[in-house]
């Protein structure tokens, strides 16, 4: 399997599981929208390429990542490199963009989201997910966690329109990611791990069940695990 969009739901992957499949079900939900030339900024290893030219009109898919960003896999490098201030691309160039989980990581958000928004085609949509229920990553290159009304603003200011964001999950998911989080990253020994991977694998199994029949609103005290959105230019 390769943990990124065939994700498996097993002792050594309880702290991923949930986030992994969100990011999947994002991506799923617009395929039939995504064509013609894609950008994915902060692209990494580029771990959802072959599912999307597989079941997306897409016809070129373009990796775009910083220079100075974590090595994930050594034989798979970006198409493009460029220092976080302007992207190597004329105005107009791509038909769609992906930014998953890469949004938290810029210490000023405005400029990637006003590139994106240049680099777009009119009616171009830029489609992403950011955490929120999310451990420190990357450190020190962990910059923000994004409520919705936040996300929006950025967007709006940059230019998209017709923003959508939701939740990716609730207060059971919320709840399932954070035992599997704890399980596996806390720093519990081995056999604690072994132990309580076996005992909490079925409760996250029915959170997240309980999480997938429960509509989730932005209101007061509602906890989110993370969101997804969608905007156009």
């Amino acid at each position: 399997m390769d943990n990124f969009t065939r994700i498996p739901f097993n002792a050594s992957n309880l702290d991923r599981y949930y986030i992994r499949t969100s990011i999947v079900k994002a991506i799923e939900d617009q395929l039939s929208v995504l064509s013609g030339k894609l950008l994915d900024i902060g692209c990494g290893k580029m771990p959802y390429k072959k599912f999307i030219l597989e079941k997306s009109n897409v016809i070129l898919y373009t990796g775009l990542d910083i220079e100075e960003a974590i090595t994930y896999d050594a034989q798979v490098k970006p198409d493009y490199i460029w220092n976080g201030m302007n992207m190597p691309f004329e105005d107009n160039s791509y038909d769609c963009a992906l930014g998953t989980e890469v949004l938290e990581h810029c210490p000023s958000p405005e400029i990637i989201l006003n590139e994106v928004c240049r680099v777009l085609k009119p009616g171009g949509l830029f489609m992403g997910t950011v955490p929120f229920l999310w451990p420190l990553h990357e450190v020190p290159h962990d910059e923000y966690r994004f409520t919705p009304y936040a996300l929006e603003r950025h967007l709006h200011a940059a230019g998209f329109t017709a923003i959508e964001i939701c939740a990716t999950g609730g207060w059971h998911a919320s709840m399932a990611q954070m035992l599997g989080l704890w399980t596996r990253r806390s720093g519990l020994s081995l056999r604690s791990r072994k132990v309580l991977s076996y005992i909490i694998k079925p409760i996250m199994s029915k959170l997240i069940k309980m999480d997938a029949g429960t509509p989730v609103s932005f209101k007061e005290s509602q906890m989110i695990t993370g969101l997804s959105f969608t905007a156009k230019k």
